[in-house]
């Protein structure tokens, strides 16, 4: 059981500093002209207490594991996470009035691409807490460290279901270096949230999912102490502080009132308002600097890179596991999630080499992808892998998570409709088009095996959010192991001096593509053959080669939606061109069912026939 020193700081002293918090809040908003001054005023005891007695952290050293960490799961109260900078002493009064302001680093919300202390983006209400799932389980599972995770979760994203899913996985793994402590101010945009301040409501859900409760009047700092001081003391469970509290606490015309939420005080109300508080104690805390303690994670050695014979027949999503499996041998930083598919996707190799770093989200997407976020933040290489259609449930955390500037790989198996029988509900049609539109993505598409092993390995080097998207299907292997497949390059699998349009491909349809050059070229036609695995980013130059030498012709074929996928991406590197080539899409485009794969990517008009009627209608 881990003990907690016991604080010395006098309760006066703690109530001041939230004083000052309040007034900093106000102060900062007002010169904004934008802001959430009243949620973050409701938590101000909250954070005067965490900061002064509990949170150990290095300001100087933002990213030593040893550190506590603080998620404001809440982020719109980021101006109240921004009067403790300045109560630490690590900003100055004037940088606070920066607030919100074009080249401020202070932004409207926490933003960790220019604010060295925060470790993750907030501001989508939710995410804050399954992340800080993903950082507990690092510190307790990976680098084996006392550090402890506070998160503040506000009274209103508690009806998100993601916070759910992380109280569920938080109580399986045991996490009791793990705190939420929920700012139950009652009031949320509108008017009051769907519980109010039926805080035995909160504590018998958290109870439920095996969670410590407390609940605490949030505004004593001295009850609040002593619930700091429980939860850090638990031996088996995370903690959930439920805390009454008041939107707008210490002015009067603010406090439990309606109409305030997202709304500044302008000038008039600001000086009222400060008034009413009094004048800054102006306070400065000593963060007590964490214990500090050497990590170490040695390499296991042996592993071996797998390679696949050319001509026998293996599915991507299989080489996939086995490569990742094989790179944790050299890399003990590799971690995998998986959603209870793992079977499937062939994660379970990972798992079966790396047991004590794989990690189960069961059917948990957000959360999967959440504790990927706050692993990777925290320096773990972590491979996140469900279908690519369940990846769609968690489009929220996968953009935040490039908000964030974390760097986590994604990998979706089951795409299109060659996945056969299942029907539409499993097939991944609009993945490429949701992955492309992520800031700064990679997306990658294999065609065999042994490319599919080499993509894994470029992946597991490339910052960022990268995607790989893996066929269920087992395919002729094309490549030999010696091949390398660079992220931004494609293969141009057939060519010739006669070629008179080019066929653009990836995974199960390039194989059609191959098929139907092989029948083309009976009928004294050439094609060019293009493997497009890299979609994001695409090989421009080489596409525009081709246009230059084979027709200024295209038949772009995909298992995906019309819209978004590998033909968009194509047409993309030409939007600017004086001379566009022609660009035939084939792509799905009606409603799929259950089928055969060969029935349904005839059905869509995908497979080589279609090819080769697309080719000669377009020459």
């Amino acid at each position: 059981m881990t003990t907690a020193t016991a604080p010395t700081t006098e309760t006066t002293t703690l109530t001041e500093l939230a004083r000052q918090l309040k007034i900093d809040s106000i102060r900062c908003t007002t010169a904004a002209g934008s802001g959430h001054p009243t949620s973050s005023m409701s938590a101000s005891e909250l954070m005067s207490v965490l900061m002064t007695d509990y949170l150990k952290y290095d300001f100087s050293d933002p990213h030593n594991p040893c550190n506590d960490r603080l998620i404001f799961s809440k982020g719109h109260a980021c101006p109240l996470l921004y009067a403790m900078y300045k109560a630490a002493g690590v900003i100055s009064d004037a940088e606070l009035l920066t607030l919100r302001k074009f080249d401020s680093v202070l932004q409207g919300h926490p933003n960790p691409h220019v604010l060295k202390w925060v470790d993750v983006a907030t501001g989508s209400l939710g995410q804050g807490l399954p992340i800080g799932v993903g950082m507990a389980i690092n510190a307790k599972y990976l680098d084996k460290l006392p550090c402890h995770v506070w998160v503040l979760c506000g009274d209103s994203e508690m009806a998100e279901g993601s916070i759910w899913e992380a109280f569920d996985k938080a109580s399986h793994y045991n996490l009791n270096n793990l705190t939420a402590i929920i700012d139950m101010n009652r009031l949320g945009q509108r008017g009051e949230t769907d519980l109010g301040w039926h805080g035995e409501i909160y504590a018998a859900r958290a109870r439920a999912f095996g969670w410590h409760t407390i609940e605490v009047d949030g505004h004593d700092v001295a009850v609040i102490r002593k619930a700091y001081a429980e939860a850090v003391a638990q031996s088996s469970k995370p903690t959930c502080i439920i805390a009454k509290t008041e939107k707008g606490h210490g002015v009067s015309f603010l406090a439990n009132k309606d109409g305030w939420h997202g709304k500044p005080l302008n000038k008039d109300e600001e000086a009222k308002a400060l008034a009413e508080l009094g004048a800054s104690p102006n306070i400065t805390v000593k963060v007590q600097m964490p214990k500090k303690t050497p990590v170490s994670h040695p390499a296991k050695g042996g592993g071996k890179t797998p390679t696949y014979d050319v001509g026998s027949k293996e599915a991507a999503r299989k080489a996939y596991g086995d490569a990742l499996a094989a790179l944790g041998y050299s890399d003990p930083l590799l971690v995998a999630v998986d959603a209870e598919v793992s079977n499937s996707t062939h994660a379970d190799e990972f798992k079966k080499a790396h047991p004590d770093r794989f990690f189960e989200m069961y059917i948990a997407e957000q959360q999967m992808v959440s504790a990927a976020v706050g692993m990777a933040v925290l320096g773990k290489k972590v491979f996140a892998s469900t279908f690519a259609a369940f990846f769609t449930r968690a489009y929220d955390q996968i953009r935040m998570a490039a908000i964030s500037n974390a760097t986590i790989r994604l990998v979706g198996s089951h795409a299109g409709v060659s996945i056969g029988a299942d029907g539409p509900s499993q097939m991944a049609l609009e993945d490429l088009a949701m992955m492309r539109a992520v800031y700064e993505s990679v997306v990658l598409y294999p065609s065999d095996a042994n490319q599919t092993v080499q993509l894994v390995a470029e992946m597991a080097q490339q910052p960022g959010i990268s995607y790989l998207r893996t066929t269920r299907e087992k395919l002729p292997v094309l490549y030999s192991a010696q091949e390398r497949f660079p992220i931004g390059g494609s293969k141009v699998v057939q060519r010739s001096n006669q070629d008179r349009a080019t066929v653009v491909g990836a995974g199960i349809t390039l194989h059609e593509a191959i098929k139907a050059a092989a029948e083309l070229k009976k009928d004294g036609i050439h094609v060019r053959i293009i493997d497009l695995y890299s979609v994001k980013p695409i090989d421009a130059k080489t596409l525009r080669q081709a246009a230059s030498e084979a027709g200024n012709k295209f038949v772009v074929v995909e298992d995906h939606w019309i819209e978004g996928g590998l033909g968009d991406a194509v047409l993309e590197v030409f939007a600017q061109s004086t001379d566009r080539p022609q660009v035939v899409k084939l792509a799905v485009e009606g409603m799929p069912g259950s089928g055969t794969p060969a029935e349904l990517m005839n059905a869509a008009g995908i497979d080589a026939a279609h090819i080769i009627k697309a080719v000669k209608n377009l020459i």
